[in-house]
């Protein structure tokens, strides 16, 4: 029902596309480049939720970077104008195909808890903190893992320095980006969280005032950090002033004392960021009608649980299902994934994670038989045991999926060689910790709120509990498809928490069985069930005619205005590539080519 609208919208937007980019902008304009969602064309593609940041990359592409080197650059833009969802206080996850010799590589650069933590992080007088107590203080703070990503990035595959690639970012945050709807409106949710913090009013509050739409802000602080950086290296933070800085701020946060909030301490030391390294890994791989799908693989659940669902979806032709039959095989394998993500997922450090027996497929036998065409599970569903798959057996007691912050961002970049980059990095929530490193223009994460409080069921054994240098679960899913020639077909990422995870399978799931071209099925409204009661549905399913027979077959509902803001890039015939964004999310992305095709 949706696909011929969708399809319309596609035509709409490439002739936006190949106008607006041709048209862009210069890099010295401190106004924002037209946002479009979708660009065709030769030289490389760039993907984000910001026209700046994907102009950023675009300049690196254009002046004979890779896309690793336009990948940081991209980055780094959104670390200015999108510093609520990442920055270089946090961390992610960096999906990378070298084109010369078709092989995936990833980076593993999620923040770590202190070498101090223990189990009981988050736990006062015996019991679990208030998630909101727990994010705006220092306790939330891992020790950030993005500047050590970057290096690592450039150091492996990249062909320009840090500071090169450092320039664009440099440069808008000292000459300014133009206010939009969805930067002013992300100020005023974290308002309240932001007047606690005196630096973080003075540098996001200017005037005492919420920034107006349409004004330029300006950010001198980082853009002399990012100065710094490219000077010294990351070894500035890992080793150096700026890591004091950071140390000093976590354990003392700058409070307003007339606030009344109580900041509390976290216990981050000099030692925690000379020992932290971004790990170089495998990634996860599963086969998909065909086709090498390609994830990160633990500390984050999102390469094994997209992976897992898509194993289970395999059983079904999709391709042929109706869309409510579709929706109902979809939801159902998402829900089991997640039920088997929350048993065995953890960092693998510190955790047994068989994450090659999630993989299986005959694990996703043993879990697909659960699913039935005219019945749902009742949620939550236990797990299976991947070590000794059972046809339709579980494994202990089922536990809900604890909460993730819903914000983060998502950058998809290609190259004239063919390289390819899915990147998710992250502050956690909207505004992390909303605590300021005075003098240095940027926020610190809340990823450790990521963490178990206390076990979702004490009679099940927990792998997501903190501990000592460890890393918290992700949901992060930077995903890159290949053909059966090791040729990339697509590459994709979103935000969300969570709904990350769901995202990424819908997204793939419209894009190779339901045929939608990828702006579309990036456009299309979304559903994200994480083996909870109820399933989430944006309004345009909210209020479909899918929804009531859903319904029928025993599906409960809840409404979620937003789900995700998911970027990719698609390799096409003759060197070319197109670029797709949001349409509508979080005021619509950026779709950027170096070179725009008529």
């Amino acid at each position: 029902m949706r696909r011929p609208v969708a399809r319309k919208l596609s035509v709409l937007a490439v002739s936006a596309a190949v106008v607006s980019v041709g048209a862009a902008a210069p890099p010295q304009a401190t106004s924002a480049p037209e946002k479009v969602p979708v660009a065709v064309g030769y030289g490389g593609a760039v993907s984000s939720v910001d026209a700046d940041a994907s102009a950023a990359g675009i300049e690196v592409l254009r002046k004979g970077g890779n896309a690793v080197d336009a990948a940081v650059a991209t980055a780094a833009a959104l670390g200015v104008t999108e510093p609520y969802s990442s920055g270089i206080g946090g961390g992610g996850y960096f999906v990378y195909y070298d084109a010369k010799s078709r092989t995936v590589h990833t980076i593993d650069g999620r923040e770590t808890a202190p070498l101090t933590a223990g189990s009981d992080l988050f736990l006062e007088n015996g019991k679990p903190l208030a998630f909101a107590d727990a994010v705006s203080s220092g306790l939330s703070v891992g020790t950030p893992g993005t500047p050590a990503t970057w290096a690592t990035a450039l150091g492996q595959w990249g062909s320009r320095s840090l500071g090169s690639v450092l320039k664009p970012a440099e440069r808008i945050a000292r000459d300014g980006f133009t206010v939009d709807d969805t930067f002013r409106s992300q100020t005023a949710s974290n308002e309240t969280r932001f007047r606690y913090f005196p630096d973080t009013a003075k540098l996001f509050l200017p005037g005492g005032q919420l920034p107006v739409v349409g004004s330029t802000f300006k950010n001198p602080d980082l853009a002399h950090t990012y100065q710094e950086l490219g000077r010294k290296g990351v070894g500035a933070i890992y080793h150096g002033d700026l890591g004091d800085d950071i140390v000093d701020t976590v354990n003392k946060p700058p409070v307003d004392p007339a606030s009344g909030w109580n900041a509390r301490p976290g216990d981050l030391s000099e030692k925690d960021l000379a020992v932290y390294r971004a790990k170089l890994q495998k990634p996860t791989k599963t086969s998909y009608r065909g086709l090498g799908v390609y994830s990160i693989a633990p500390s984050s659940s999102g390469g094994t649980t997209v992976g897992e669902a898509l194993n289970i979806l395999e059983h079904t032709d999709l391709s042929k299902a109706s869309e409510v039959q579709y929706l109902h095989h979809y939801i159902e394998a998402s829900r089991i994934a997640f039920a088997d993500r929350g048993r065995w997922v953890g960092d693998p450090a510190f955790e047994d994670v068989p994450t090659k027996g999630l993989l299986s497929k005959k694990f996703a036998d043993s879990r697909a038989c659960l699913i039935k065409d005219d019945a749902v599970l009742t949620s939550p569903v236990a797990p299976g045991d991947p070590r000794h798959p059972g046809a339709c057996a579980d494994r202990g007691t089922a536990a809900p999926t604890t909460y993730e912050g819903e914000n983060t961002t998502h950058l998809t970049v290609a190259d004239k060689w063919g390289n390819v980059v899915s990147y998710t990095l992250t502050i956690e929530q909207t505004g992390g910790s909303a605590i300021t490193v005075p003098g240095r223009g940027f926020i610190l994460n809340n990823e450790l709120t990521d963490f178990s409080f206390a076990p979702a069921n004490p009679a099940v054994h927990d792998p997501n509990l903190p501990g000592p240098g460890k890393r918290p679960r992700s949901s992060i899913s930077p995903t890159i498809v290949l053909d059966r020639h090791n040729q990339p077909v697509v590459a994709l990422g979103s935000p969300g928490g969570a709904t990350i995870i769901t995202t990424v399978l819908q997204v793939l799931t419209e894009f190779v069985d339901r045929g939608l071209p990828l702006v579309d099925a990036i456009a299309a409204p979304r559903a994200s069930q994480r083996n909870a009661a109820q399933t989430e549905l944006e309004p345009a399913l909210y209020s479909s005619g899918e929804r009531s027979q859903l319904e029928a077959i025993g599906h409960s509902f809840k409404l979620n205005p937003e789900i995700g803001a998911a970027t990719g890039v698609q390799r096409l015939p003759g060197g070319k590539w197109l670029a797709a964004a949001e349409t509508v999310r979080r005021g619509g992305g950026s779709a950027q080519v170096v070179h725009p095709a008529p």
